[in-house]
């Protein structure tokens, strides 16, 4: 009937319901934004630049990604699911922000091999994370716990960035060395 509270039950279909579309949105979202840079941590370009000693290996990049993105997208459907809450629309409208931010960082990066640039999207992603964030907490706090990884690891990148852009002042021009085939006669 019009104007019933829903029941527990039909607000964790509702929240699975939406689940089922942001998860898989924002992991193919994050893949496209990848696949539009172009060649990443395997490229010429990156391969040669100087990189800090703590930086992970290559491999760890995607899994940390995935599992942020999920975590994102459970934050997300919580926050569609919370209709009628205050600044929801806010919230939502923050979350595209940040996520278009985040979307765009690594085609600069890699693709413009724009790293101080690159640096500065950072910079402007982590706040507008954190304004998420702190809206998301008071939405619904697991949708703003959810999101806590995402922004340590985002200072994390803004660490990682930094160094390489101070490791490589020349960055933006340097082109990296054709391989030579060795000749052995």
């Amino acid at each position: 009937m019009a104007g019933e509270i829903a029941s527990q039950q039909q607000l964790r279909m509702g929240f699975a319901r939406w689940a089922m579309v942001t998860v898989p949105a924002i992991l193919f979202l994050g893949f496209l934004s990848g696949k539009m840079a172009g060649p990443s941590g395997n490229g010429r370009w990156y391969q040669g630049l100087a990189k800090p000693d703590f930086q992970p290996p290559a491999w760890a990049f995607p899994i940390a990604w995935s599992i942020l993105y999920i975590l994102l997208g459970v934050a997300l459907a919580m926050i569609l699911n919370a209709r009628g809450a205050r600044w929801r629309g806010l919230a939502l409208s923050l979350f595209a922000f940040q996520m278009m931010l985040n979307l765009l960082w690594s085609p600069l990066f890699f693709g413009a091999h724009q790293v101080s640039a690159a640096l500065v999207l950072l910079m402007v992603l982590f706040v507008a994370a954190a304004a998420c964030t702190i809206l998301f907490k008071s939405i619904r706090k697991a949708a703003g716990w959810l999101m806590l990884p995402y922004l340590a690891w985002l200072a994390f990148a803004m660490l990682l960035n930094f160094e390489v852009d101070r490791l490589n002042p020349d960055a933006e021009t340097f082109v990296a060395p054709v391989p030579q085939a060795e000749v052995i006669l």
